[in-house]
């Protein structure tokens, strides 16, 4: 065998393996005892212990020196193969163990103090994961800056700095947008109580409506929705309220974006690096297109009006150009996943600024909770009322995702682009979202973003599809016309 089979071999067998984890992973957050929340801590640990081993082995050096793939699918592994060996070496093994054991358990630990309202609870242990996260963050920044090396693992090739400069552009006009709008008379409320079975089997519904392949996936409940897996094994979860259906319904839209980009990645790089979405941006891109762009059009929202009034009867709204302004109400929340389209990236924005000031040492754990809800104060003006609204909501630095939340507001910069090109590429787009019909939708996010998985570099994947340049402008300017339009601005 030549260098590159056996490194590309080598490689299955480690995505491989990765993907177990991620089982463990979803079975935490889905189905697990919780009293088996430190022996899964130990578990994690074991099976991060191996991973690390074999992503520093020291023959993936000497097979990416000989390996020389002539073509740009083996030319793109080795890249993306070459990135992980790089940054792995700098992490020493006991330290890559200790964060899987000490996120493993934090996440049960903030869980529960969610649960109890209890902050105080949470913040030791935070303490560590934050202190564990820095350690790791100088190892790979070498000398460099540790924020810039978290963001790598989620938005490779994008630093803090750029980050900041484009939520600098989106703010004044997000600001101003949202000030407009809520000088506006709010829309008619969703009211009443609706049946938590129903809401499940209509997200099923909503789930296959967008494409998702239910032989290759299923659907639970979580406390904090997600989507877990790759290939021909992509689960995702949703959650339920009596009393807000919609929670149910964009948290499974959302959620099947990210999974139908799971589901659209060429076959042929299954457990490779080019495998799984090049990155979280690009990731969340899918994920926001389908919930928001798609999901909260006026078009798909007047089918979705006569799928709710089938299945819970009169609900209180009586015809579809009032569900539309229900479903894409602007007013003052807690939640970011809960959050309107003109308010939610100044929830990632709060969160941005936090968790670097965290990972510079600016910011002291302890000090976390008074300096969320001083933002958020000042930001939204008014005060956190509970700290599962407030620094608790987000299971993220538990698991010490640290530099991922940014990339829910790229995701939506990149989504802007591709809707934009959409449109010009899928004119009947209305008429087919009318009909309940995506597949126009998306077919075209398949074959111009998903089936590639990790070949191209992120802002190459959205420049490709999207035929421009990656920026706020596109996203700023649907909101605007969305919501200028809704509310008579």
């Amino acid at each position: 065998m030549s260098a590159y089979d056996d490194l590309t071999a080598f490689q299955r067998e480690t995505s491989a393996l990765g993907e177990i984890a991620g089982r463990l992973g979803w079975d935490q957050e889905t189905v697990m005892p919780r009293g088996a929340a430190s022996q899964r801590a130990e578990e994690m640990a074991a099976i991060e212990a191996v991973l690390h081993a074999r992503r520093s082995d020291s023959r993936v050096a000497e097979w990416l020196e000989q390996a020389d793939p002539q073509d740009q699918v083996g030319q793109a592994q080795l890249r993306e193969i070459r990135r992980s060996y790089e940054r792995t070496v700098k992490v020493p093994a006991d330290l890559a163990t200790a964060i899987a054991r000490v996120t493993s358990a934090a996440q049960g630990t903030w869980a529960q103090a969610r649960a109890d309202e209890d902050v105080a609870a949470f913040l030791p242990v935070l303490d560590e994961v934050v202190a564990l996260k820095r350690e790791e963050g100088a190892a790979l920044a070498q000398g460099g800056d540790i924020y810039d090396a978290m963001v790598e693992d989620y938005e490779p090739y994008t630093t803090g700095s750029q980050i900041a400069e484009i939520f600098d552009q989106m703010r004044p006009r997000l600001v101003a947008l949202r000030a407009a709008v809520l000088d506006e008379p709010a829309p008619q409320a969703l009211t009443g109580s609706f049946d938590e079975l129903k809401q499940m089997q209509l997200s099923e519904n909503l789930a296959t409506t967008f494409g998702y392949d239910l032989n290759t996936g299923r659907i639970d409940k979580a406390v904090h929705p997600f989507s877990s897996g790759s290939g021909s094994d992509v689960r995702i979860t949703t959650r339920t309220s009596k009393t807000d259906p919609f929670n149910c319904f964009y948290s499974t839209i959302h959620e099947v974006g990210h999974a139908a980009y799971e589901q659209g990645i060429d076959p042929a790089y299954a457990l490779t690096p080019l495998g799984r979405g090049v990155s979280m941006g690009v990731h969340e891109s899918q994920s926001r297109i389908y919930e928001n762009q798609l999901g909260r059009s006026r078009a798909f929202t007047g089918w979705l009006f006569g799928q709710m009034k089938d299945a819970f009867g009169d609900f209180g709204i009586s015809d579809p150009d009032t569900f539309y302004a229900t479903v894409n109400g602007v007013h003052n929340g807690y939640i970011r996943t809960e959050a309107d389209e003109v308010q939610y990236n100044l929830h990632i924005m709060l969160r941005f600024d936090l968790e670097r000031a965290l990972m510079a040492g600016d910011l002291q754990v302890n000090d976390l909770e008074v300096a969320w809800n001083d933002r958020f104060k000042a930001d939204f003006g008014y005060a956190v009322d509970t700290p599962s609204n407030g620094c608790l909501q987000d299971v993220h630095w538990s698991v010490g995702l640290f530099g991922y939340f940014p990339t829910y507001s790229l995701g939506n910069v990149y989504a802007g682009c591709l809707y934009q090109a959409l449109r010009n590429a899928v004119p009947e787009l209305d008429v087919q979202l009318g009909a309940g019909d995506t597949t126009g939708a998306t077919d075209w996010l398949r074959e111009n973003v998903q089936q590639h998985g990790g070949l191209y570099a992120p802002s190459e994947t959205i420049q490709r599809a999207s035929g421009m340049e990656p920026g706020p402008d596109p996203l700023l300017g649907y909101l605007e016309q969305k919501f200028g339009g809704l509310y008579g601005l």
